[in-house]
């Protein structure tokens, strides 16, 4: 297989892994990687007790938040939420070119 694949600084070869899914039974929806995310890919989102995504504006049906995927397609490949997820919640691959 093939991979989308680019040079660092230093020439050396640098294979980036785009965000692919977020496991929400794991997040605790701290917000470290909205923090650290500067591309918008990220979204913190409400959860009832059922599982279902809630507006944040119903408060009395709110569970907890999770983070969610809202424009995955500007995800750079640097990884940088996963690192600083206490959780473990991302899955990441590179992009395929075949």
């Amino acid at each position: 297989m093939a991979y989308l694949t680019g040079l660092t600084l230093g020439k050396k070869t640098w294979t980036p892994e785009f965000v692919q899914a977020i496991d929400h039974t794991r997040c605790i929806g701290c917000g470290r990687c909205f923090k650290v995310c500067g591309q918008n890919v990220l979204l913190l989102k409400a959860l009832n007790e059922e599982g279902d995504f809630v507006d944040d504006e119903e408060e009395d049906e709110i569970e907890r938040k999770v983070m969610t995927l809202i424009q995955a397609e500007n995800c750079v490949g640097c990884q940088a939420c996963s690192r600083v997820c206490p959780k473990n919640c991302y899955t990441h691959g590179p992009l395929n070119l075949n």
